[in-house]
């Protein structure tokens, strides 16, 4: 007799009689007994209400087709959106690359079967090693706020102090994840950046700093876009405590700006998007954590690292995972941190583009972007009304900009801009209140000169 009910298409094991030969073998009588640990109070009671499922692969591509058309890209829109992932070019050998099955199907795997993964992701970690002039690199983590989460964790552990100094100028997503990851184990103390400049405010770290701080983290350039130029002296301040220096970093910036070792980081971390990784629908992240490569650095590591080691073979030459031991994977429950195979094809991303760019097209990066960048606060700051940049510390590829005077919100700007066809800056003012109606705006080497342009023209129009 046939069943009533059909198996789903997309559900493993989802037939009536293999479901029911399964419950039989481990002697369960209903698939509810397999929840009974989870409190009644986490659980939802009766059935979700869903739509009826989509059975045909037909109906299912287009029902998703037609949600994702519902979305504007920055492929169909002018976009001067950043905030933690911005519109950078990725170079076509950077997609091919990326694409070979031999990256982007396989797991994380080992030496005995991705032949070849393993060599890449070295190459990556010892390209970005160079440019933040660090001799160990991870391999990638979720993202940015991930990173420096981790970085915070270390610094704790290798310190053996419980107290870690956070700029409230970071970003909330980031912050959201430092705070979260950090809770069992560090305090964070949150120290105020100066709402006319950007800067950390010096003399709160000086108060804050004891024998208990572990570290004192900071961002170059900040989620506002400042560059901390005080930071050697804020370095300089942490040592003298006993604590470290962490300091999270837009890796596409170090072509014009120092590598931070060079002014007192003691562990670097940062994000990988801008490095030859697309946005995808805001992800496209992956964070990375560095720092010398001493023991007492290298053993507190949750993520993977790779190596480069002789074989039998004289000459020959294996890729691998070094100081293994360390990981959760072996450790298990008494591990310090969980680690997991998550962004590393982004690694191999930012390997090819860092290869591709080398040096001198990093310098020549660098320099475009803050050449537009300047072009553009100086382009909008002549808009009656309208302070661009709002807070005068040196910026790289974002700045704040106040239409406080204009009585206009930023909510009320970016809607008529969109309308026009143009992503305008990320709203702060819900967000960092003390800046007023502020919206950060991006450019980097993608955004022309007419694309500027054409943003102050259409900015003008909004706000008359």
């Amino acid at each position: 007799m046939r069943d009533p009910s059909p198996a789903h298409p997309y559900i493993p094991n989802s037939a009536p009689g293999i479901q029911r030969a399964m419950l039989d073998e481990i002697g369960a009588e209903h698939i509810e007994e397999l929840y009974g640990s989870i409190p009644a109070r986490l659980r939802v009671p009766g059935l979700l209400d869903l739509p009826s499922p989509l059975r045909s692969e037909y109906g299912l591509r287009r029902h998703v087709s037609g949600v994702l058309e519902r979305n504007q890209s920055c492929a169909e829109r002018l976009s001067f959106l950043g905030g933690g992932c911005w519109p950078h070019y990725v170079p076509a050998v950077c997609d091919e690359i990326v694409n070979r099955s031999e990256f982007l199907t396989a797991y994380y795997g080992d030496t005995y079967g991705d032949h070849g993964k393993m060599q890449a992701l070295f190459e990556y970690a010892s390209l970005l090693g160079e440019l933040v002039e660090c001799d160990a690199v991870s391999q990638p983590t979720y993202d940015w706020g991930a990173a420096a989460a981790t970085a915070i964790c270390m610094a704790a552990r290798i310190t053996g102090r419980g107290v870690a100094l956070v700029p409230e100028s970071t970003g909330l997503g980031r912050r959201s994840l430092i705070e979260g990851y950090c809770a069992p184990w560090v305090k964070l103390e949150w120290i105020a950046f100066d709402s006319e400049s950007g800067l950390l405010e010096l003399e709160a770290i000086r108060d804050r700093l004891s024998d208990e701080t572990a570290c004192v983290y900071l961002e170059m350039p900040s989620f506002l876009g400042t560059i901390e130029t005080q930071a050697a002296e804020i370095a300089s301040l942490a040592r003298a405590a006993g604590a470290l220096t962490v300091v999270g970093v837009d890796p596409s910036s170090l072509g014009v700006l120092e590598a931070p070792p060079r002014y007192g980081a003691d562990i670097v971390c940062g994000e990988l998007q801008p490095l030859g990784i697309h946005m995808h629908y805001g992800g496209g992240l992956a964070g990375f954590v560095a720092s010398n490569d001493s023991e007492q650095y290298v053993s507190e590591y949750p993520m993977f690292l790779i190596g480069v080691g002789h074989t039998e073979a004289e000459g020959e030459y294996a890729f691998g995972e070094v100081v293994w031991e360390r990981t959760s994977y072996v450790q298990r429950a008494d591990s310090k941190e969980y680690t997991g195979t998550t962004q590393n094809l982004w690694a191999i991303a930012a390997g090819a583009y860092l290869a591709l760019l080398g040096p001198s097209g990093l310098t020549e990066l660098g320099r475009g972007i803050a050449q537009r960048a300047r072009y553009a606060a100086a382009r909008i700051g002549e808009l009656p009304g309208v302070a661009a940049p709002a807070l005068s510390a040196p910026f790289f590829k974002e700045f704040v900009v106040d239409f406080g005077q204009t009585g206009r919100s930023v909510a009320e700007i970016n809607h008529a801009l969109l309308q026009r066809g143009i992503f305008g800056g990320l709203d702060l003012s819900s967000e960092y209140p003390q800046l007023g109606q502020s919206a950060l705006v991006c450019v980097t080497e993608v955004h022309t000169k007419p694309d500027i342009d054409r943003f102050v023209s259409e900015l003008a129009e909004v706000l008359r």
